[in-house]
């Protein structure tokens, strides 16, 4: 394998089809060849909150909001967002997105996956929520 990669985001599978409504994933770990860093791509539609939840046991993640605008939860807060922000997560907080009225578009990255992965969907809702 090469030492280098150029992988266009927009040409990978999207792994959210038939899946989440809404939302589109294009994950290209595997295809940028890369053993410590994972680069992704989330679309989500105008005015939708993502429901699933999650955290991670190892991963630190860092997400780039490329478009649009929205809100991201992180344990029990909610923080707005908007394009060009950068958000830092450690991975034990829990995160989530919401998008604005233009929708939102994130480059995800991360390091080093565990073998067999290491994401943790949480079932507690959204701070706002009246679940």
């Amino acid at each position: 394998m090469s030492d280098w990669t150029i992988v266009n985001l927009h040409e990978i599978e999207d792994s959210a089809a038939g899946r989440a409504e809404g939302v589109e994933a294009r994950m290209g770990r595997k295809q940028l060849g890369s053993r410590d860093l994972g680069v992704s791509l989330f679309r989500y539609a105008p005015d939708l909150r993502n429901p699933m939840s999650h955290s991670h046991r190892e991963q630190e993640e860092a997400y780039v909001v490329v478009g649009g605008s929205g809100r991201v939860r992180l344990d029990d807060e909610i923080r707005d967002l908007r394009r060009w922000d950068v958000v830092r997560v450690a991975p034990d907080v829990v995160r989530a997105f919401e998008a604005g009225p233009d929708g939102l578009e994130l480059i995800a990255v991360g390091g080093p996956k565990p073998e067999g992965g290491d994401g943790v969907l949480s079932e507690s809702p959204w701070p706002d929520s009246a679940d």
